[in-house]
């Protein structure tokens, strides 16, 4: 049985540079991963699509969210970084959420992805974006991220700076069947502005929920929409 089901659309940028993985381990655990790559180039693009396998891969192995980000954020923050000082460097928004056999879900992000989880008591928001809309309220411009996958600030520069650790984790106990939701800043932020309900996408066949969510962002949005991008799996414990 299908258990997971994703899309995106490119928006009225010029290529997709958001990508989501999904690896199992042998051990039963599996991690849902997405990421959303700051700026629009080829090598964005590229580098976000392999550092969403990297991210997902080290999460499944460790059985946890908050470790595996921890580890990819620590092995991205050590990269050799190019002689050309206007050179590209990549970087990504990451969100991850990891599932295995009798322990909790667990959910780790760094920068503005965020993580849903709908429940039979509704639909409840397990993120809390690293912007400076959440560290310097209520201007702060939400497009400035505080913390990202490729950043090399530890916790204490962050700590002191905005208030949070680079890395930032939850852990939610098992409530039945729910359904989890990753969604990068395109797909969440044209539903949030509008007068519409992003709860009220959820209910239905999974395969066809994260297209309705993505095509509905992109239409409010019009030419100006970003990528947008979700992905959605149903949880059994």
């Amino acid at each position: 049985m299908r258990t997971h089901a994703t899309a995106q659309l490119v928006g009225g940028r010029p290529r997709q540079c958001d990508a989501t993985a999904v690896v199992a381990a042998p051990t039963g655990a599996r991690a849902y991963a997405l990421l959303d790559g700051v700026g629009t180039s080829t090598t964005v693009a590229r580098w976000t699509r392999g550092a969403a396998h990297h991210v997902a891969a080290r999460a499944a192995r460790l059985q946890h969210a908050g470790a595996g980000l921890r580890a990819a954020y620590a092995h991205y923050a050590t990269r050799t970084l190019p002689a050309d000082p206007w050179a590209e460097v990549p970087y990504a928004a990451a969100v991850v959420a990891v599932t295995a056999p009798g322990r909790p879900l667990t959910i780790a992000w760094c920068g503005d992805a965020r993580a849903y989880l709908w429940t039979p008591a509704g639909l409840l928001r397990l993120t809390s974006d690293h912007n400076l809309r959440r560290t310097r309220p209520p201007y702060g411009r939400k497009n400035v991220l505080t913390s990202c996958l490729g950043a090399t600030d530890t916790d204490d520069d962050l700590q002191a700076a905005h208030g949070h650790p680079a890395v930032e984790s939850v852990t939610r106990g098992p409530t039945g069947q729910d359904r989890l939701l990753l969604m990068s800043d395109g797909a969440y932020e044209p539903i949030e502005e509008s007068t519409l309900d992003l709860e009220d996408f959820i209910p239905g066949a999974l395969e066809d929920v994260p297209g309705g969510i993505v095509e509905a962002a992109v239409e409010m949005w019009g030419e100006d929409a970003d990528n947008a991008t979700a992905l959605v799996a149903d949880l059994w414990y």
